[in-house]
């Protein structure tokens, strides 16, 4: 029989959507699952980006550029602007979601074998794409005990070698909600720009910072401009994950000349979605002040409610729209296919996220789990309710 690559072995499985199969036998048992597993917000998408295709009058579904339709690329560049980030038209390309960006940076700045800097927990998806593009991720561990802030820049620096290309940071953080501070990213400029690296910042969710946070770029930090990647989507801003459009931006024109291969090897992103994702630049403030708004309170509602669980360590989010909390458990995956195959609360039962998937470091975060606050607070309070329940069932079996 014919065999499998290496490659194809060595990608891991989401942590995130490996326990689909059991949470559809829950639903068929008719055991409500709340979804506490997946960032997929139930925020509506803004009118503005749906009526565009829907009045989109047109004969011919065309390619687009392969960097994206100009137009959008030029209102998308004002948006950046009018943010106070230096980014122009020929900064941008437009991709098919944040992960193909992820993997034309990656394709454009390392070669097979080179190894990527990342703090983790992380993104899940960080080690699919380093898979994919014959990269080795080395992580450096941050800690729930410090709310996931950056580890000293010395830990970072000993693990640099001359095959290390760049380092890769999630600001505000998935799945830890972490927000990095100026401080924190100027000490990163510093370090990448003494051992000639590149700095991929990945901000999709830029937008979702409480308690008075404030964002800072990767595009802001002064002298960057050759070592800056950013990465960018319209999946959470706009609450538009099915449109699969992103982009990659960087001031480096080497870095931009050959992202461009590999955005013309693909021929160009989805043209209806890109429709939609220029239309919905014109949404209004008030929808991200009311969005975010929600999302504190939903934010407060689970962390509050994690807090009054017995022996659960909770690291309070200062952004996007996850936690990461450790639970009185002995295994995090086992509890989470648990909860589905073999308990319920009154016809109810919680799907969550193992975060052992979210480290790249074996042995790590067994006792830990993601959980995305995407839900209405009354569901939060239920699930917490769930949560809290299950463990005691578990602990005594």
């Amino acid at each position: 029989m014919p065999k499998i690559s290496h490659k194809g072995i060595a990608m891991p499985e989401s942590p995130i959507r490996k326990l689909v199969p059991y949470a559809e036998v829950a639903k068929k048992k008719g055991h409500k699952v709340y979804h506490l597993n997946i960032g997929q917000p139930d925020i509506e998408t803004p009118e503005v980006a749906l009526n565009a295709v829907r009045n989109f009058d047109f004969k011919i579904l065309e390619y687009s550029h392969s960097a994206g339709f100009e137009s959008y690329r030029t209102k998308l560049a004002a948006f950046y602007q009018k943010g106070g980030l230096p980014i122009n038209v020929a900064d941008i390309i437009i991709t098919t979601g944040g992960s193909e960006a992820l993997l034309f940076a990656m394709g454009t700045t390392m070669d097979q074998g080179d190894e990527i800097i990342i703090p983790e927990p992380f993104y899940a998806n960080y080690n699919g794409f380093s898979v994919a593009s014959g990269v080795t991720v080395v992580p450096v561990i941050s800690s729930i005990d410090t709310g996931f802030a950056l580890p000293p820049i010395a830990e970072f620096e000993k693990l640099i070698t001359p095959k290390t290309k760049a380092i890769l940071i999630c600001n505000p953080g998935n799945p830890t909600g972490y927000l990095y501070s100026k401080e924190e990213l100027l000490q990163l400029a510093d370090l990448v720009k003494k051992h000639d690296l590149y700095l991929i910042a990945d901000e999709v969710y830029r937008e979702f910072t409480y308690d008075g946070g404030v964002h800072y770029s990767v595009m802001n930090l002064p002298g960057l401009e050759e070592n800056a990647i950013m990465i960018d989507s319209v999946s959470k801003r706009y609450s538009m994950c099915g449109a699969r459009i992103g982009c990659i931006v960087s001031k480096n024109k080497a870095v931009m000349a050959t992202a461009m291969k590999f955005a013309q090897a693909r021929l160009s992103p989805p043209t209806f979605a890109q429709i939609a994702s220029e239309a919905a630049i014109d949404t209004p403030a008030s929808y991200f002040e009311a969005v975010i708004e929600e999302y504190k309170e939903r934010r407060d509602t689970l962390i509050a409610g994690l807090q009054e669980i017995p022996g659960v360590k909770v690291a309070s989010p200062k952004g996007a729209f996850y936690c990461i909390a450790e639970l009185p458990i002995d295994n995090a995956d086992t509890f989470a296919q648990w909860l589905l195959e073999h308990y319920d609360l009154q016809g109810e039962t919680v799907m969550v996220a193992p975060a052992a998937g979210f480290y790249s470091t074996p042995g790590v975060g067994l006792k830990e789990i993601r959980i995305a606050y995407v839900l209405k607070k009354h569901d939060l309070k239920r699930a917490v309710e769930i949560l809290k329940d299950a463990i005691l069932v578990y602990n005594n079996i």
